[in-house]
């Protein structure tokens, strides 16, 4: 049997952490628990976790900010939050920072369990494809999907600014895809071949940002033991993508400014200036002038870093493109969580377009995950999805009635190639009735 993966439960109800651990513990699943955010620090310092499950309110600390800084310290683990003051802006808020999902209290065990057991899925995926890469086997490309005129748009921008070495600043939403498009345009670019550095600044320790950064020297400050290179080196002759720009404090702005215009840097402590060679690709989902106004964003570094700017759509200004983006995502996870084959019913895509995706790419994604593991007989129904996204559905109105029908057929001439042709096994899978199908489909003939 494989080694059973670990879990780390942060609560201060002693009743809370007793019943996670005596109920989550398996044979495959070691739990752990701690009662406070220290303790919690402590535990991760020392033990390898793959899943974390946090209470977003701690009495020393936020569930939010535990966040930011597990994510930031140890990359290769996933953080499920919970509240007992569930929204949607708690939601949204949390997929920001970086939450796989989250549960609201009085929650219920399988839905906690079945969380994060994706949440592990998760993990092991990410770690396959982070030795793929490392032992430079091959591994598909990241792709933008779709074929809305916004998206086709920034297809376009993306393959004029490639081939060059223009800064670009890649603006859109959390979740709309920011860094797909910075992986395509940087294995478009003449350093396909180079390093692909990637930091997310809001990851970036405050107190250790510029040692992160630049580098420093032996003894240039407490606990620097020994002399550390940074980013700036680890990128030289490829590409440095610093995502959430919008994140990085002031004080360490203008020497990032340094670096874009006069190719040099110093680490910390370091008296001689070190030469660079970087190309630089920036994220943001902040409005970056609105920053400058504000007094939180170096005027000057704005402008250096916005000479070509892609924005990037959100989900829910081309919705045309879900159906494209659910059998992407289908086929490219559904392998990889050993699952055959999967098509959904009508009423299911219905619901996934009326939806307004607060969360983008990234909400439907993990919606897609959860629809894979509670599909039943290779058919994705409306009990596989999130019950807020449902009762969305059923209450959405009339409007985008001519999109949504334009999808339906889509959908059906998806399904019946699916099963070569053949119309009764299609009814079955899309959850309607032969004669329904029948007539749907003599209405598109005679619409053409």
């Amino acid at each position: 049997m494989a080694n059973p993966y670990r879990v780390l439960v942060i609560d201060d109800e002693e009743s809370i952490l007793k019943l996670l651990h005596h109920e989550l513990s398996t044979p495959k699943r070691i739990v752990d628990t701690a009662d406070s955010a220290k303790a919690g620090r402590e535990m991760l310092g020392r033990t390898r976790y793959d899943v974390v499950v946090s209470d977003i309110r701690l009495p020393d600390g936020n569930g939010l900010d535990l966040l930011v800084e597990f994510r930031g310290l140890y990359p290769d683990i996933e953080v499920v939050l919970i509240t007992g003051h569930g929204n949607i802006d708690n939601a949204v808020e949390a997929m920001r920072v970086g939450a796989y999902d989250y549960v609201t209290k009085p929650f219920h065990l399988d839905r906690v369990e079945l969380v994060i057991e994706r949440a592990y899925q998760r993990v092991c995926l990410e770690r396959e494809n982070r030795s793929f890469r490392h032992s430079k086997q091959t591994v598909s490309h990241p792709k933008l999907v779709g074929n809305s005129a916004a998206i086709k748009h920034v297809r376009y921008l993306m393959d004029r600014v490639a081939p060059t070495e223009v800064a670009v600043l890649l603006t859109g939403e959390s979740g709309v895809g920011k860094d797909v498009v910075a992986h395509v345009i940087q294995e478009q670019s003449s350093r396909a071949e180079k390093p692909f550095i990637i930091k997310n600044c809001a990851t970036l320790q405050k107190e250790l940002l510029r040692s992160e950064m630049f580098g420093h020297m032996r003894g240039s400050f407490t606990g620097a033991t020994d002399n550390r290179e940074g980013l700036m080196t680890f990128a030289d002759t490829g590409t440095l993508f610093l995502d959430e720009i919008g994140e990085l404090p002031l004080e360490v702005q203008g020497s990032l400014l340094r670096v874009l215009e006069a190719k040099t840097y110093r680490r910390v402590g370091e008296k001689n200036e070190r030469q660079v060679d970087i190309r630089f690709l920036f994220a943001t989902s902040r409005n970056l002038a609105e920053e400058v106004e504000a007094g939180r964003f170096n005027d000057a570094l704005f402008h250096r870093i916005n000479v070509f700017n892609i924005p990037i759509p959100s989900l829910a200004s081309r919705k045309e493109d879900i159906p494209l983006l659910v059998e992407h995502f289908l086929g490219r996870m559904s392998p990889a969580m050993r699952h055959g084959r999967l098509t959904m019913t009508d009423k299911v895509m219905q619901c996934l377009m009326r939806y307004d995706w607060p969360g983008n790419i990234r909400e439907l994604r993990n919606v897609l995950e959860r629809s894979i593991i509670l599909a039943e007989g290779g058919v994705i129904t409306e009990q596989a999805l999130p019950r807020e996204l449902v009762e969305h559905g059923e209450s959405g109105g009339g409007s985008g009635t001519f999109l949504l029908e334009k999808v339906e057929r889509e959908h059906i001439q998806r399904t019946l190639n699916f099963f070569d042709g053949n119309r009764q096994r299609a009814a079955k899978a899309l959850g309607i009735g032969r004669k329904t199908l029948y007539r749907k489909l003599e209405k598109y003939e005679e619409s053409s």
